[in-house]
């Protein structure tokens, strides 16, 4: 009888191993996505953006810049130029794509008004390499946002 719980016992052994390593991928890449949240100085360091998560997509607002009263005078929308750039939705719509990139969304410039194609890459400290481009990645420009101390959401 020994030797027919033998291999159930080993299936079973086998299996609950194949789900843990299942498992514990799933679950490392389900907290990768969620490593971009928090706050960044950017580049100019007169300013800061707080990136978040909604509806399983990233964003990123304007929560801190050298003038608090600053109105987005040109965007393109004449509506929208009487509004407050603090607070505002730079980052828009962005998707993890499994390895330290989050990727199809878009930032807003409020200095020109335009809005460009963005990826968000994760370096190693923390920091964000945030690339704007117009039609393919190779045309644009990277800037480096530096991760600030971790914030309680």
């Amino acid at each position: 009888m020994k030797t027919l719980n033998q291999p159930t016992n080993l299936t079973q052994k086998v299996t609950l191993l194949l789900a843990f390593v299942l498992f514990s991928f799933i679950a490392g890449a389900q907290n990768k996505a969620g490593d971009v949240v928090g706050n960044y100085l950017v580049p100019s360091k007169d300013g800061a953006i707080q990136i978040y998560e909604k509806a399983g997509k990233y964003y990123g607002k304007i929560i801190l810049n050298k003038d608090p009263n600053k109105l987005d005078v040109n965007n393109p929308d004449k509506a929208k130029q009487s509004r407050k750039t603090l607070g505002l939705d730079i980052l828009n719509d962005f998707v993890f794509d499994g390895d330290d990139t989050w990727e199809k969304g878009t930032i807003y410039d409020p200095k020109n008004g335009k809005t460009y194609s963005c990826k968000i890459t994760r370096l190693p400290n923390g920091d964000l390499n945030i690339r704007g481009f117009v039609g393919v990645s190779l045309l644009g420009r990277t800037e480096t946002f530096t991760k600030l101390n971790p914030t309680k959401q």
